[in-house]
């Protein structure tokens, strides 16, 4: 479609939110993409199951799954990155906004100027104070946070500059619950020492990241002259960024059948058939841990740090102290994935295993009931 289509047809999606009547637009969930559907997917068709609240549901991403699910209760609509939905964000009336997008009020997106009670949901079990930049989170009034480690950063980002106190809900994560439940439909496999592993390469994005840094290809190559079957599962901002280290990789291996290019991180399979994982400072290492119990090996690049004051609340971001703990760092110059499982119990790291939907969904009823009744007290 033409971009001036496009344009006309984001605006008209705006003009129909707005028609609608404001009892049937209370509970608002945004969506960045299809990427970040598995984090809200479960919140919403619990939401859904379990109160007649109305949901709407809105996207910049035209492959988003959440545009094509169906309900009775339910509404989508498609935005734009830019000035469309930017213009509908400060406009936009409705009670609770859920979101998992950074930043609120830092950049373009900004608070609504009408009365909104903003929720940050997590897509992802790292840090919140070296990951993300400074005061990505300052403009939300409730927080979903994974585990107890996100709690004690938030409040002690907040004694630190003086903020106000957000409420802060133990919920847990959905993406997590999603894997562990889906792994019931994966045979356990048994490997014999020597024999092969396939192996996934799922690392983070940067500048001196695993794949930017030129190191990814050397892995690979190594890799498949061993015999090891690799899944190379780039983040989709590395795509974005790094587009020429992505295909040097690709366009060498693509004829192999040991190597297989997957370019949709929201999608689970390959977490289910590696049996071990090459990662750096991605969230995803987290999520294979605690959700599969298998190997990872960790690649020594830089840390990956957006906010370079993280140093001022000390507190060791889950993503460093957890390293050793939950797999071994990897020589790169001589790749060898004989990698063992750490024992260890997960649930001491993450809330609610298996219950994040149902606990965020009661969370959210409740709130959307309480700022109904105090409109008809007022």
């Amino acid at each position: 479609m033409p971009k001036i289509f496009q344009f006309f047809s984001h605006i008209k999606n705006v003009i129909a939110f707005n028609q609608l009547p404001k009892e049937e637009r209370r509970l608002v969930f945004y969506s960045e993409g299809k990427n970040y559907w598995a984090h809200l997917e479960g919140l919403i068709k619990e939401v859904l199951t379990t109160s007649n609240i109305p949901v709407c549901y809105i996207s910049s991403g035209e492959d988003d799954p959440g545009l094509t699910f169906k309900h009775n209760n339910y509404r989508t609509f498609k935005i734009d990155e830019g000035f469309v939905r930017n213009w509908l964000f400060e406009t936009i009336e409705t009670d609770v906004m859920v979101m998992t997008m950074p930043d609120l009020n830092q950049y373009q997106v900004k608070r609504s100027e009408h009365k909104v009670h903003y929720v940050f949901v997590q897509h992802s079990l790292v840090s919140f104070h070296m990951v993300y930049r400074e005061g990505a989170f300052d403009f939300y009034d409730t927080i979903f946070c994974a585990g107890p480690h996100h709690i004690k950063e938030i409040r002690a980002i907040e004694a630190k500059y003086n903020l106000p106190a957000k409420n802060l809900v133990e919920h847990g994560y959905s993406r997590l619950d999603a894997i562990i439940k889906e792994s019931e439909n994966y045979k356990t496999k048994k490997l014999q020492p020597e024999a092969p592993r396939t192996v996934l390469l799922a690392p983070s994005w940067g500048p001196e990241g695993t794949i930017e840094s030129g190191i990814g290809l050397c892995i690979v190559d190594q890799l498949i002259k061993q015999g090891h079957p690799v899944i190379f599962r780039p983040h989709p901002q590395t795509i974005k960024f790094a587009g020429k280290q992505v295909s040097k990789i690709v366009n060498k291996h693509k004829n192999n059948p040991l190597f297989t290019y997957e370019n949709n991180v929201a999608g689970q399979e390959s977490l289910h058939k590696s049996d071990i994982m090459i990662c750096d400072w991605s969230g995803v290492a987290l999520e294979y841990a605690f959700g599969l119990n298998k190997p990872i090996l960790f690649v020594d690049v830089p840390k990956k740090i957006n906010n370079h004051n993280y140093k001022k609340i000390e507190i060791t971001p889950i993503e460093v102290s957890i390293r050793e703990i939950i797999g071994d760092i990897l020589d790169t110059d001589n790749v060898k994935v004989l990698s063992t499982t750490k024992d260890v119990n997960y649930s001491n790291w993450v809330y609610n295993l298996g219950r994040s939907d149902e606990v965020g969904a009661q969370y959210l009823i409740k709130l959307c009931d309480d700022y109904h009744m105090s409109k008809v007290e007022h």
